[in-house]
Order: structure tokens, then sequence, then C-alpha cells
């Protein structure tokens, strides 16, 4: 929502923008997605002509942080994903606890699937473009923040073993930018997978490719010459860089879609889902059973202060007799 804490004039420039702003917020707000700051920076630059260039970037960031705090852009539309408070979960009650549970209870849906799949992207600020297709898939999604910890390659190593077992295919998608480090992450995390047992592993880079690039036309940066990697990058494919989330994320949603789907079986997929309904359909009418229902059943008193069972631990105990306290 927008909240105002302070007010100031601003000049028709920076009105113009916060105006555009909004615009975009909206798009993305009607897929149900926040952006982050960069992600909004890309929009002016490749659709509202905003030079691409590190001082634009923030004068833009400037101009945002200050129509915020005016009330002037929605405070939920964008999102540092680089600072996030983690809290201990909480519950009103027992009863909430377990609706929520049931909520989100879900089976393997790639049980019985030929391939195991599991999407990765090289930045941070992305993630929330891509989860919500991770799970739609319900596939495991890791963010790499650049090239990844040997300790977190190694446990991904030992997912992909677990969960490949016995399976034909095992992919892994992945998102990264088009620049000397982005292009050579593909190899790094195929050869560290294969070191760690994943022979029948196979990396797939599904954005951001140069034919990508040549389609879409992305917004350009100087390749970064200070990179080790630089000069092989240079020979083949020039001077210029370009980062993934410069790309609509319509146009990423619908890459990892395609993808996901060349390697699901959708009528196995929905096998399962329907057999979570299932599951959710009996447990809701098992949580339809009162607490002195089940104390009745067990012959026990019901009701009154007395009464030594607590009423809310009763509602979880459905399958047998409870001790006594």
């Amino acid at each position: 929502m927008k909240e105002a804490f302070t007010s100031k004039p601003f000049r028709t420039v920076a009105r113009e923008r916060i105006r555009i702003a909004n615009e975009i917020v909206a798009e993305y707000q009607a897929m149900g997605l926040r952006l982050t700051l960069r992600q909004l920076f890309y929009q002016f630059v490749s659709h509202y002509g905003l030079p691409n260039a590190q001082k634009e970037y923030k004068n833009l960031g400037q101009t945002i942080s200050e129509a915020r705090l005016c009330g002037l852009i929605d405070w939920d539309a964008i999102e540092d994903r680089t600072r996030t408070a983690r809290a201990v979960p909480d519950w009103d009650s027992i009863d909430q606890c377990v609706e929520e549970a049931a909520r989100g209870f879900r089976l393997d849906r790639w049980e019985g699937q030929e391939n195991y799949a599991e999407l990765w992207v090289e930045k941070d600020a992305l993630a929330g473009v891509l989860e919500p297709l991770a799970a739609e898939f319900h596939v495991t999604m890791m963010v790499n923040r650049g090239y990844s910890s040997q300790s977190a390659m190694y446990e991904s190593a030992k997912r992909f073993l677990a969960r490949g077992r016995g399976k034909k295919g095992v992919h892994l998608f992945y998102l990264g930018d088009h620049d000397p480090s982005g292009e050579d992450m593909v190899r790094d995390i195929s050869e560290r997978l294969r070191m760690f047992g994943c022979k029948r592993l196979r990396v797939h880079k599904i954005a951001l490719t140069m034919p990508q690039v040549e389609e879409h036309e992305p917004p350009p940066n100087p390749a970064k010459m200070t990179d080790s990697r630089a000069p092989g990058y240079v020979e083949k494919h020039g001077d210029l860089s370009w980062e993934v989330d410069a790309l609509d994320p319509d146009t990423l949603q619908g890459l990892i879609r395609a993808a996901l789907s060349g390697v699901l079986d959708r009528a196995k997929f929905d096998a399962v889902i329907a057999r979570e309904l299932r599951e959710k359909v009996k447990l809701a009418a098992r949580r339809a059973i009162t607490a002195d229902q089940i104390l009745q059943g067990l012959g026990l008193p019901s009701g009154g202060e007395s009464v030594a069972w607590r009423t809310e631990w009763l509602r979880g105990v459905l399958d047998g007799k409870p001790e006594a306290e």
C-alpha cells in the first residue's frame, strides 16, 4: 500500500519517472510479482530510453526512494531480497497450525516421472519471478549468488543423486547473465557436480543466451575486462554483456515453463495432485470431529474445567486413545 512519512516537491522529470514507475509496478502486480530496483531500472532502460549507466541507476533509486516516503509508490511493490528478516513462526491456535499445514500439504509430484529436474538462478533478484513457477512445477529452486560455495555444491550433488536415482534423465535448468562469469558458471556447475558423483546430470542454460539477446535486445553493458575470463568471452562474443534480469518476467517465465514441461509427464503429475486433493478431503472430514466427540468416543467425560484433557491437543489426536495425564 501507499503510505506517506514525509512530503516534498518533485521536479517535472521526477514526476514523470514516478508516473512511469507506477505503470510498471501495476504490470508486475497484475502478474502477482514484485520488483527489485534493478528490474525497475531495466524496464526504464528497455522501454523508456533511460541510459544504461550507473549514475542513472542511482538517480532513479533516489527518486523511487523519495516517492515511496511521500506515499506516491506502493511500499509492497518493490522488494530487497538481500536483506530479509527471519522470524520464528507462531500460530494463534492449534487449529490454525493444522489448517496451514493442510493447505501446504503436498506429495512428491515427480513420483513416477522418468526425469528429475531443478531450477537454478545466478541472481537473488530473480527469485521472486521464479518462485511461482518452482511451486507450480514442484521443483527445487537454487539461488547461487554468483559462483556457488563448495558446501552448497556438495549438498546439491547429494540431493541430485538421491532424487535422481532410478530416473532416466537428471536435469539442471540454469538462468544467468551473458557475461564472462555468467557463461563460465555453466561449466563450473557441471564440472563440480560431476566431481561429486553426478555423472548423468545435464546442465541446460535456458537464459540468457546469445539468440535471446538478438531476439529481445536487452540493454547492453560493457564486459568486465578485469574478469579473468574476459579474453575468452570477448573473442567469442565481443566486448558487450547482458544481464538476465533485463528480460521481461513473462519472457523468463515462458522459457522456464517450456523447459520444465519438456521433461515432465503431465498426466502422471496431475494424478499425484489428484491424490493430494483426496488426502486433503479426508483431513477436512477428520477435522470436522469436535474434541467433545473424541472424548465421548473414548468413553471419557467431556466439557467442564475438571476435565484434564486439553481440547486443543485432542483436536490433533485422531488416531487412537491418548494417554492419561
